[in-house]
């Protein structure tokens, strides 16, 4: 008995000793065996959870979860989403005065276990009229960056990103629809990890460093949402981007049907990217083999596989990036089918497509053209 009540005590770390259900939390630890320890302003259970000797689960096997009434805690959260696979570990963001924030991250071991939870547990009845939020967490590693000097070529923004910010990856230049020679203004960084990221974010905050002697904005951009593979193994249209403007839907026909007559349903072109339908996926496949970094009249296209994102999925996963706000539209926002094909979100935002794919103030960069 004594051994168990000393066990039960080593246990009882900071941010439980003391908190408003103590015991609720003491008698989950004791049930799953999971640890449990407040730091940085998050009370973290499990991570690992108890007798884990695999690797830390990949990329897109944690949850958002939002609208948590701010005296719910752990002891009620964990049996909810436990129910639909194994938790590798929760966060649940912390105030100074023992309440919760309203949100936290579930990490499952498995990402069908994620998106079970993002299923099954969206708009879950935590408290009598009180719905839980839930959708995929995307844990992002790319920022943006606006003010770079218009004849930058994209070496010269990785070599100078690169000196005063670690661990960058890659850096995406989108030229200007106007002037193929000029980039937007703009960029995209990619890093190594969130930390990373995180950490050159605070580093290029405006005020604290100029590049090439301007002054620069700097802001998360959005991840892309994970498109599930089976739904990719379905797609028979492709993205086009770096289109001449003069470049037409005829022309574009012609060269993307060239492999197969009649292959080509139709083709979208929007400024300087286009959706080119096809009767088949594997005429699709071949075309952009083909002609992915080929030149079309005088600009080099980059052609890629269009992600079909679920609009009931994007409208969740907006709301819950911005706080449980609601998702914009426009007054002139045509009907969608359930899935809107998306090229990469910056440019829809760029040239207004019917939905906005931008958080932040780097929305501000693409409201107008080039």
């Amino acid at each position: 008995m004594s051994n168990d009540s000393t066990m039960s005590t080593s246990k009882i770390t900071e941010g439980v000793a003391g908190a408003p259900n103590e015991a609720a939390l003491i008698a989950l630890m004791e049930r799953t065996g999971y640890a449990m320890v407040q730091e940085n302003g998050q009370r973290k259970y499990g991570g690992p959870p108890p007798g884990w000797e695999g690797l830390h689960p990949p990329r897109g096997c944690e949850v958002f979860v939002g609208k948590i009434p701010r005296d719910v805690y752990e002891d009620e959260l964990v049996p909810v989403f436990e129910s639909v696979g194994r938790i590798y570990e929760m966060r649940l963001m912390m105030d100074f005065d023992g309440k919760n924030r309203g949100y936290a991250f579930v990490m499952y071991t498995l990402k069908h276990e994620a998106k079970r939870a993002v299923r099954e547990l969206n708009n879950y009845e935590i408290r009598p009229g009180r719905l839980l939020g839930v959708c995929c967490s995307v844990d992002n590693c790319r920022l943006f960056i606006g003010g770079i000097p218009k004849m930058k070529k994209r070496e010269e923004i990785l070599e100078e990103i690169s000196k005063v910010t670690e661990g960058v990856l890659d850096v995406i230049v989108y030229a200007s629809a106007a002037d193929k020679m000029k980039n937007r203004g703009f960029a995209f960084v990619e890093y190594e990890s969130h930390r990373a990221a995180a950490m050159a974010r605070r580093k290029l905050m405006p005020g604290r460093i100029q590049l090439w002697g301007h002054q620069i904005a700097v802001d998360w951009a959005e991840p892309e949402i994970d498109v599930d593979e089976d739904v990719m193994e379905t797609v028979k249209i492709l993205y086009v981007r770096n289109l001449m403007i003069e470049t037409s839907e005829d022309t574009i026909k012609k060269i993307f049907g060239q492999y197969n007559l009649g292959c080509v349903e139709r083709v979208k072109k929007i400024r300087d990217y286009a959706f080119v339908h096809f009767t088949s996926r594997e005429d699709a496949v071949q075309a952009m083999r083909n002609l992915n970094g080929t030149e079309l009249e005088g600009s080099c296209i980059e052609v890629t596989l269009a992600k079909p994102v679920d609009k009931e999925q994007y409208t969740r996963y907006q709301k819950a990036a911005k706080g449980g706000a609601p998702a914009t539209t426009t007054p002139t926002e045509v009907p969608q089918p359930n899935y809107v094909y998306s090229c990469d979100p910056y440019t829809l935002a760029y040239y207004g497509y019917p939905y906005n794919a931008l958080i932040g103030p780097n929305r501000d960069y693409f409201v107008k053209g080039w």
